[in-house]
Parts: structure tokens; sequence; C-alpha cells
């Protein structure tokens, strides 16, 4: 695709590591788009973890490829890796962004979803 020619056109021109994110959370929205929904999850998993190291837990840009790691996690029905995801950086964002925050809102509601599609959650998973 033409955006896995970018990705490697931009590492052979040495493009920085926040760059490269950039161009693979692209990529991954484009296999999500296409079916190609585990190779999404492991791109996206790679970019929460790349932004993760490059900028720390509390910066806005890992709390969003958290959130899309999360979300890629409950499409893909793996509730409970979404949920764990959700329940360590859900209180990041909220004392980062605030509680009124639409991503920190965007995060809950992701939480909740996640609870709820779940069939093997329990009254104990809601406390």
């Amino acid at each position: 695709s033409v955006q896995e020619a970018e990705l490697s056109m931009r590492r052979r021109l040495g493009a920085s590591e926040g760059d490269l994110l950039v161009v693979q959370g692209n990529l991954a929205g484009t296999y999500n788009q296409l079916g190609r929904h585990e190779e999404a999850l492991s791109i996206k998993r790679d970019v929460y973890f790349g932004c993760l190291r490059l900028n720390g837990e509390e910066h806005e840009a890992t709390i969003i490829e958290a959130l899309n790691y999360a979300m890629t996690l409950a499409s893909l029905q793996r509730f409970e890796e979404a949920r764990s995801l959700l329940r360590k950086i859900i209180p990041i964002a909220r004392r980062v962004l605030g509680e009124s925050s639409d991503l920190t809102i965007r995060m809950r509601a992701n939480y909740a979803i996640a609870l709820y599609r779940n069939d093997s959650a329990t009254l104990d998973d809601l406390r």
C-alpha cells in the first residue's frame, strides 16, 4: 500500500521516531478498514508502546494511542485485555486531562462497553 511505502521511505530517510509512530498509526487504521484486524492490532500495540517510551504515560499522544489500542482489542473481543489497559490508563487520563475531558469520557465509555459485551464479566468487575 501507499502507507507501507511511506513508512519504508521515512525509515530510510531517518525520520524521527514520533513521525514514524504517526505513519504506523495511519497504516494500522488502513489495515483495520481492510479487515486485517490482527495486523492492525499488532501495529497499534507497537505505536502505543512506542509513544509510552518516547513521551511517557502522561502525554496526551500516549493516552490517545492507549485508547486506540484498547478499542481495537475490544473490537476483536479481547475484552479482558482492553479492560486491563483501560483500568491502568483511565486514572492517568483523569489526572492529566481532567474528569470532563472528551478523551477521559471516551475511555470510560469504552471500558463500560468492554464490560457490557464481555459475557464472562461478573458483578465484581463492575466495582
